[in-house]
Formats: structure tokens, C-alpha cells, sequence
């Protein structure tokens, strides 16, 4: 029985804007554990903006989601570090387009720093399939 992947936004807690409160995943599930995707190109670039590191951050994600045979809509669970609380508009936008009505769970942080300076958003992502 191949993985079943159940959302679920229970009315009793706050409606969530962009993620999902609860993944149940029932079955049998390979799990994708994938390490936190920043705003560097395959060359060793970083996009000079914040939308353009987090684009990029998206699509290293996808990148890794692709080399295990999985996809966006495997992403099961989003852990999100910005250096800066005027990202969160630009990386909103960029979540809702990427994930469109199949909002993740996820946590978000504000952090002082990544571990280069010139990083702004850091993605680790729990997939499965």
C-alpha cells in the first residue's frame, strides 16, 4: 500500500495561512530527510536579492526532491529560517506559488544569522512517498 498523506486544519485551533497544522501519513512510506536549501546556485552564486535567494533556495529543493524521484507535493514538513522579518511578504509569496493548496506543515524562524553572511532564507524539507 503505497503512502497516503491525510491534511488536516482542525476548527478548533486558529486557521493557518500557507501551512498546514497536521500531515498524517499512513502506509507504507519512504521518508526524504533533506537538509536546509539556501539561496546558492549549483556554481557557487548567490542571488544578490532576497527573491532571488529564495527562488533559488526553491528550486534546490526541488533539485534534491527530483534526484530522489520525488516531487513539491511529497513535502510533507517545512522547517523555514529569514534573517530579517521584512522577508516574510517575499518568501510568502513564494511559498503559496510553490505549494499552491498543498500547504505543508511547517515552522518558520527569524534567526540573527546563517552560516554565511550573505545567506537570508534557509528551507529544510521532510518529504515522502
Amino acid at each position: 500500500m503505497p503512502a497516503e498523506v491525510t491534511r488536516n486544519n482542525p476548527p478548533t485551533v486558529s486557521k493557518p495561512t500557507g501551512y498546514t497544522h497536521a500531515i498524517q501519513i499512513t502506509g507504507e512510506v519512504r521518508r526524504l530527510i533533506i537538509s536546509g536549501q539556501i539561496g546558492m546556485a549549483q556554481d557557487g552564486t548567490v542571488a544578490s536579492s532576497a527573491e532571488g535567494q529564495v527562488a533559488q533556495a526553491f528550486a534546490n529543493l526541488r533539485a534534491v526532491l527530483t534526484a530522489n524521484g520525488m516531487a513539491i507535493g511529497n513535502i510533507v514538513k517545512t522547517t523555514v529560517f529569514l534573517t530579517d522579518r521584512e522577508l516574510l511578504p517575499v518568501f510568502r509569496s513564494a511559498r503559496n506559488a510553490v505549494f499552491g493548496e498543498h500547504a505543508p506543515a511547517s515552522t518558520l524562524l527569524f534567526v540573527a544569522g546563517l552560516a554565511d553572511p550573505r545567506f537570508v532564507v534557509e528551507i529544510e524539507a521532510e518529504a515522502v512517498a
